[in-house]
C-alpha cells in the first residue's frame, strides 16, 4: 500500500512490485506534491525510495517536503536529467520504490534530440521500465499534458506502462481527482478525491458536501443530482442561467458540463416543453469544481434550466437522476440503487427517477420517489403548477397542427 488510502483505491489496493504507472495532469495541479508525499509514506513503512527530480532542484524539492511534513530516513533524492545516470543511481542504491518527475525532462545520450521529443521519451521510458521489471521495483513516473489534455509524447508510451492515472482539477478550486485510465492490476472505474490545501494534498474519503452550495435552500435554475465517479457515489448540484438576448446568436457557455448535451437538453426544452428560450443566453456550471460527463445529470441540469426559465424554485431535499431522450423521454440510469441511498444518507428527502426503473424493496426508508416518463412530467414534480402550462400549450399545438394539416390535404384534393 501507498499510504494515501484514495491513491490505494485507485491503483486497485496499492503498488504491485515491478509496475509501471504514469501520472499525467495539468501544471499545477498537485502531481508532484502527492507523489513526494506516497515516497514519504513508503520511506517510514521502511522500504527505500528514490525520488529523481528533472524539473526542479533538490533545494526546492526539500523545502516542499519540509512544508508538507515529508522528510523520511529512508527518502533519498537524486536532481538528474540524464537517464545514463539515474540508472547509475538505481544501480547503486537499489530502491523499492523509484519515482522520476517527469519522465520529459529525462534524455538519453544514445539518442539524438533534445529531451521530451517522441524519440527520447520512448527511449527513456523503456530503460526505466526495463530496470523496474528486472528489479521488481514499483516505479511512478509523473508526464506532461498537451493543451488538450491529452497526455504528451508518443502514444506507445501509454501502451508499454502498466497503470496510467489521469489527474484532474481546476488550480481555482481545491478539489483533486485522480483516475484510472489504464490498469492492468486492478479496476479502471474507481476515482481517488483529494483536497489540496496549504499543508499538501489531503484524500477526501466524503467529498460529497464539496459539491453543494446550499443543500437546504433552493433556489430558481438549481437542482440536484447524483452521479457515479467510478463506483462512488457524489451528490453534486448543478446551476442554470437563462437571461433573454437580441443577439442573434445566443450564447453557450458550460462549465463542468458536456457543451453539446446542454445544447441538446435545450433544444428538447424548446421543441417538447414549447419554453420561449431559442433566443435566450444560457450559462450552465457545476459547483465546487466537479465535472459531470455521464447522461444521469441530463434530467438535473433540465430542471434546472426550465427552473431559470419559468423563475421556478424545485422542491426543497429533492435529487433530480435521469437521461433525457431526444424524444424528451426519461431513460433509465445504471447503479439507480446507490444513488438513492447515498441520497437518503445525505438527508435528501425525494427523488424524481424514471418510470419502473427500480423495485419497490430497492428503495431507502425516507426517500419518496417520484417516477416519471418525459420531461414535462418531471419539470411539473419538480414542485410548481405553473410548470403544467407549457404543456397545455403543447397539446393545443398538436391539435392545431393536426387540423393544418387535414386542411392542406383537403385543398391538396380539391386542386386534384
Amino acid at each position: 500500500r501507498s499510504g494515501v488510502g484514495e491513491l490505494d483505491r485507485v491503483l486497485g489496493g496499492g503498488l504491485v512490485p515491478g509496475a509501471v504507472v504514469l501520472v499525467a495532469g495539468e501544471p499545477g495541479t498537485g502531481k508532484s506534491t502527492l507523489l513526494l508525499d506516497v515516497a514519504a509514506r513508503g520511506a517510514r513503512a521502511g522500504r527505500r525510495v528514490l525520488y529523481v527530480t528533472g524539473e526542479e532542484s533538490a533545494g526546492q524539492v526539500r523545502l516542499r517536503a519540509e512544508r508538507i511534513g515529508a522528510l523520511a530516513d529512508g527518502l533519498y533524492l537524486a536532481a538528474e536529467t540524464d537517464l545514463a545516470q539515474v540508472l547509475a543511481h538505481v544501480e547503486q542504491l537499489a530502491p523499492d520504490v523509484l519515482i522520476v518527475d517527469s519522465v520529459q525532462t529525462v534524455a538519453s545520450a544514445q539518442v539524438d534530440g533534445s529531451a521530451g521529443n517522441v524519440s527520447q521519451v520512448r527511449e527513456v521510458a523503456g530503460a526505466l521500465i526495463h530496470a523496474a521489471k528486472g528489479r521488481a521495483m514499483a516505479t511512478l513516473l509523473v508526464g506532461h499534458v498537451t493543451k488538450d489534455g491529452s497526455i504528451a509524447g508518443p502514444r506507445v508510451l501509454e501502451h508499454l506502462v502498466d497503470v496510467v492515472l489521469q489527474f484532474d482539477g481546476d488550480r481555482h478550486n481545491r478539489l483533486r481527482l485522480v483516475r484510472a485510465v489504464k490498469n492492468r492490476y486492478g479496476p479502471t472505474d474507481e476515482v481517488g478525491c483529494f483536497e489540496l490545501t496549504d499543508a499538501g494534498i489531503e484524500g477526501l474519503v466524503d467529498p460529497s458536501g464539496l459539491f453543494l452550495s446550499a443543500p437546504n435552500r433552493s433556489v430558481p435554475g438549481t437542482a440536484v443530482t447524483v452521479t457515479l465517479e467510478g463506483r462512488r457515489p457524489l451528490v453534486c448540484e448543478v446551476q442554470a442561467l437563462l437571461s433573454p438576448t437580441k443577439a442573434p446568436t445566443p450564447r453557450r457557455t458550460t462549465s463542468g458540463l458536456d457543451s453539446a448535451r446542454a445544447a441538446m437538453i435545450l433544444a428538447v426544452l424548446t421543441k417538447h416543453v414549447k419554453l420561449p428560450i431559442a433566443d435566450h443566453e444560457c450559462y450552465a456550471a457545476t459547483v465546487g469544481g466537479v465535472r459531470l460527463a455521464e447522461p444521469a445529470a441530463d434530467l438535473a441540469l433540465a430542471l434546472a434550466m426550465a427552473g431559470s426559465a419559468l423563475d421556478l424554485s424545485p422542491t426543497s431535499g429533492t435529487v433530480a437522476i435521469g437521461e433525457v431522450g431526444l424524444a424528451g423521454e426519461i431513460r433509465h440510469v445504471t447503479g439507480l440503487g446507490r444513488r438513492l441511498r447515498e441520497a437518503a444518507r445525505l438527508g435528501f428527502t425525494g427523488a424524481i427517477v424514471p418510470r419502473g426503473c427500480i423495485e419497490p424493496d430497492e428503495i431507502p426508508d425516507g426517500l419518496n420517489l417520484l417516477q416519471v416518463a418525459d420531461i414535462g412530467a418531471a419539470i411539473r414534480a419538480a414542485g410548481s403548477p405553473r410548470a403544467v402550462v407549457p404543456f397545455q400549450r403543447t397539446e393545443q399545438s398538436k391539435a392545431g397542427r393536426h387540423s393544418r394539416a387535414a386542411g392542406r390535404a383537403g385543398a391538396a384534393d380539391r386542386r386534384a
